[in-house]
């Protein structure tokens, strides 16, 4: 038996709109048509005195008299319309009574009309059906705005999540290169997903909540996705942000809402990207316990924890910042997994570039392990960003293919900025920025745990006057003290040659993002890592995420006289870098006049020509900070 065909009511919905316009454009076309008929232009006729009239018509210069009341229109003899009009007393029948009008007038010029009143009903409708119309009109159109905001209201409270998980195209981990790691950890909850009897038979629970934590970028997103499309289940995803309202109840009932809706879907999963917008520790803000913030929090640990057994609903939730995180969200039984998304490793990069450039048409020569190892510390989304630029950089060149200058070029363009080959500087400044990086280059080419110079430029590029840049040759996991204060040396030679160069009153603000990055390493060393010298392996953490009111109330961890002695550490380590430079730049100062003249030149250096100009520069003893 077939089944019965159900109406369709989206279908049946829009004829009725489709109606509705039809008839609104009908009864505006009647009012305009009657507009017109009312307000067009008299006929215009040239009024002649009755004698006269009577004189033509008995000469037979008058083809037709037409009245209407007391008004007579004349059509001359040759005319088809009426030209004229005149007035008489009674009309007709005061014309055909006259004894001046000839018999044979009378009989072939006389045409009598009943008078019309056509105009003055139409008049008469109309001054009261317009107004009426239009305030109906009126009413009618604020009953559907009253509507309109009272459905608004009544569905102010309903979840705004969208629903993947049921599309054609399904994203599945094969399509995710690299974070093997975490898949395997989300195959698990895949497998829940799927045969969920099979772990309830040994009394194991499904878990209620897997914590995504990965920097910007790294794919947390997808990677929920991928386990929507592995497990086929329904896919509800929303951020944190569009749960909070201005109206204090409205995010805990889009709370409400929405796991209902994933509880009817069972099995199902509930995404939550960023969810460190609600999900802070509670009492950090002002509002106190009836902040809306909270209230959305507090019911989202009351749906987590009050799940019906057999219910098959897991929660996914994505961050950046998961030390903010309120601790009864993270304890078990609500988020019962936490799994790390770390940025791709140089094996991982290179499967990451693989997939951003299946469907780009490349040379053959052309070499992602180089590029992979290039990019340390680049996220999934800065590859796809740098093979976006490299497309990019091939169609504006009119390339069929893309290159590896392509790939350099973008990789470079999305590293440190776009060349401003427009910015004109002069011969002077052009000196003393090839002084500059080349003060930056000899430090690290010279210290023996400073990464390897890659590239040196004196074209401005991104925010800078020019660029020296460090790549490592390999990732690492780690930074040591002697890696760090190598770290520091090199961002000091810049201002150390400008010193040497120009003397203690020609330094510039040439070096200012130096001294900023500087600052900002020897701060860590000491406050974060425990590398100071006189407080060594004292950490004194700071958490810089919380709100303004959080920074006022809260003391700092530790004391006034401790925080003099993060300053002098932090001076001596800075004091320390800067004589370490001037060091090396004092007993290489022909090397450093060699690769400024070589910038001067070329304006662009790679790290071959770099190493050539440096080849005969030293590490002096003095520099040394271990054999």
């Amino acid at each position: 038996m077939a089944a019965k065909k159900r109406p369709n009511p989206k279908k049946n919905s829009n004829m009725t709109n489709y109606l509705r316009l039809s008839l609104f454009w009908a009864i505006v076309i009647v009012i305009a048509l009657s507009l017109v008929a009312i307000f067009s232009p008299p006929e215009q006729l040239k009024e002649v005195p009755i004698s006269d009239v009577v004189q033509r018509a008995n000469k037979g210069e008058i083809a037709r008299i037409e009245g209407q009341g007391g008004d007579l229109k004349i059509t001359p003899k040759g005319q088809d319309k009426p030209t004229e009009t005149t007035y008489i007393q009674g009309g007709i029948g005061t014309l055909l009574r006259d004894d001046t009008l000839t018999e044979q007038a009378k009989a072939t010029v006389i045409d009598d009309k009943a008078p019309s009143n056509t105009s003055d009903i139409i008049w008469n409708m109309a001054i009261i059906l317009i107004p009426t119309i239009v305030i109906i009109g009126f009413f009618m159109f604020m009953m559907r705005q009253a509507q309109g905001q009272n459905n608004q209201a009544m569905g102010f409270g309903k979840s705004k999540a969208k629903l993947y998980g049921l599309d054609k195209e399904k994203v599945v981990f094969a399509d995710i290169a690299g974070n093997d790691a975490a898949k395997q950890d989300l195959e698990e909850v895949v497998d829940f997903l799927k045969s969920p009897k099979k772990y309830e038979q040994l009394g194991a629970k499904i878990p209620k909540g897997v914590l995504l934590v990965g920097n910007p970028g790294t794919g947390k997103t997808m990677l929920a996705r991928a386990v929507a499309g592995e497990a086929n289940v329904p896919f509800f995803s929303i951020s944190g942000s569009e749960f909070v309202e201005m109206f204090v109840g409205v995010g805990a009932s889009r709370v409400r809402d929405l796991f209902q809706k994933a509880k009817k879907n069972a099995p199902a999963i509930i995404f939550i990207d960023e969810i460190d917008a609600v999900g802070r520790k509670r009492g950090s803000g002002m509002g106190g316990g009836h902040d809306e913030r909270e209230q959305t929090l507090n019911q989202i640990l009351v749906e987590m924890d009050g799940f019906e057994t057999g219910t098959n609903v897991i929660v996914l939730a994505a961050t950046n910042r998961a030390d903010v995180l309120d601790p009864a969200l993270l304890r078990p039984g609500r988020f019962d997994r936490r799994t790390n998304i770390m940025l791709p490793e140089r094996k991982d990069r290179e499967a990451i570039l693989k997939v951003h450039f299946k469907n780009k048409p490349t040379e053959d020569g052309v070499n992602l392990d180089k590029l992979a190892a290039k990019t340390a510390g680049s996220s999934g989304a800065d590859l796809a960003n740098i093979a976006n630029e490299a497309a990019i950089i091939a169609a504006r060149r009119n390339s069929k293919k893309i290159s590896n200058a392509d790939l350099t070029e973008a990789f470079e363009k999305v590293a440190i900025g776009p060349e401003r080959k427009a910015k004109v500087m002069g011969d002077k400044e052009k000196e003393l920025t090839a002084y500059h990086e080349a003060g930056h280059a000899i430090v690290g080419h010279v210290l023996p745990d400073s990464d390897p110079v890659h590239k040196v430029t004196i074209i401005p590029r991104g925010g800078t006057g020019g660029v020296t840049w460090f790549l490592p040759p390999e990732d690492k996991s780690y930074t040591s003290v002697y890696e760090f204060k190598d770290i520091l040396a090199r961002a000091m030679g810049g201002r150390v040659a400008e010193k040497i160069l120009y003397g203690d009153d020609g330094i510039t603000t040439g070096a200012g993002s130096d001294l900023r990055k500087a600052t900002e390493i020897a701060r860590d060393m000491v406050i974060e890592q425990g590398m100071g010298t006189k407080l060594r392996d004292q950490v004194f953490h700071e958490d810089n995420g919380g709100m303004v009111f959080d920074k006022i109330t809260h003391e700092r961890p530790y004391s006034d006289a401790t925080a003099k002695l993060i300053d002098e550490e932090v001076e001596g380590l800075i004091k320390e870098a800067a004589h370490r430079a001037e060091l090396v730049i004092t007993q290489n100062r022909k090397s450093l006049d060699t690769l400024a003249k070589a910038l001067l030149k070329e304006e662009t250096l790679e790290e071959t020509a770099v190493d050539e100009a440096l080849k005969d520069a030293t590490l002096p003893k003095e520099a040394k900070l271990h054999a």
